[in-house]
């Protein structure tokens, strides 16, 4: 066999090869149940998802989800969603201490699993146009800030108004306490920080509908509840005709989360009514 000819079948097999390779950032297969795991959204250690699709069902809606944890634990999961056509999309990302040196680390990779979901979602046979994003406590921190500030996602092409909503649970409005203390503030954890590192800088009747969702004083953390009601108030008297705030009576931190995983639903389908000026 002659050079050129060797040459030529090395050419053809390796062509053979890339062509059955999964493409980067994608997920190679589903299980049977619609789960994929490991998909890496960013090229940084510790920016994975996992993904779960809806069977037999096409143009679902899509819930990006940020695990809380202080922005300095936790790790993602699924949520226990009673809907099985609502797609998911379990995000990690970097954590303070372990890999994010700042909390706009944590943000910049929120806003890049934002934007996966956004341009890879329709393959798999979601609908773009409905993507939801949500988080609990840190999380809903990371959703107000990627879905409230544009330039996080701006950075990827795509705006703000492009997310189909916003659903925060029990997140701080104001600057998150890790995120100033990893900048070196001292100052006291309940002394109310607002720059462009809290979502209440950003307040806006252009951000997507919003709920905010929260337990009830004294029970939730403090001042959690009373500076969400004042992120929605000012969303509305600024404007905002999609802006809604629900307490949830006798939740304390940890029960928000349970309690607040029904709205993600009600939302996603429309279900929920509010009274004009009753938010």
């Amino acid at each position: 066999m002659n050079v050129a000819k060797e040459w030529m079948m090395l050419v053809v097999a390796t062509v053979a090869m890339c062509a059955g390779a999964t493409q980067p950032n994608q997920c190679p297969a589903t299980s049977p149940d619609g789960i994929c795991t490991n998909i890496p959204y960013a090229d940084r250690a510790g920016c994975e998802l996992d993904l779960y699709i809806p069977q037999r069902v096409s143009n679902f809606p899509v819930v990006v989800w940020f695990h809380g944890g202080g922005l300095t634990g936790g790790k993602r999961n699924f949520i226990p969603l009673v809907s099985k056509e609502i797609a998911q999309v379990a995000v990690g990302y970097r954590l303070l201490g372990k890999g994010a040196k700042a909390g706009v680390d944590c943000i910049e990779d929120a806003a890049a699993a934002v934007a996966w979901t956004m341009k890879n979602i329709s393959r798999y046979g979601g609908n773009v146009k409905r993507v939801y994003v949500s988080g609990m406590s840190a999380g809903g921190y990371l959703t107000m800030m990627v879905g409230m500030d544009p330039k996080y996602l701006a950075a990827h092409g795509i705006n703000i108004s492009e997310l189909a909503g916003l659903i925060p649970i029990s997140g701080q409005a104001t600057k998150h306490f890790n995120v100033r203390k990893f900048a070196g503030d001292t100052d006291p954890q309940f002394l109310p920080k607002i720059d462009g590192l809290a979502p209440l800088a950003h307040v806006s009747a252009e951000i997507p509908p919003i709920l905010s969702v929260c337990g009830q004083p004294p029970f939730e953390w403090k001042c959690r509840s009373e500076e969400n009601r004042l992120l929605i108030a000012s969303c509305v008297a600024l404007g905002h005709k999609k802006a809604n705030f629900v307490e949830l009576d006798y939740c304390n931190h940890g029960r928000a989360y349970v309690a607040g995983l029904p709205y993600i639903e009600l939302f996603i389908f429309g279900k929920l009514s509010f009274p004009q000026n009753a938010r």
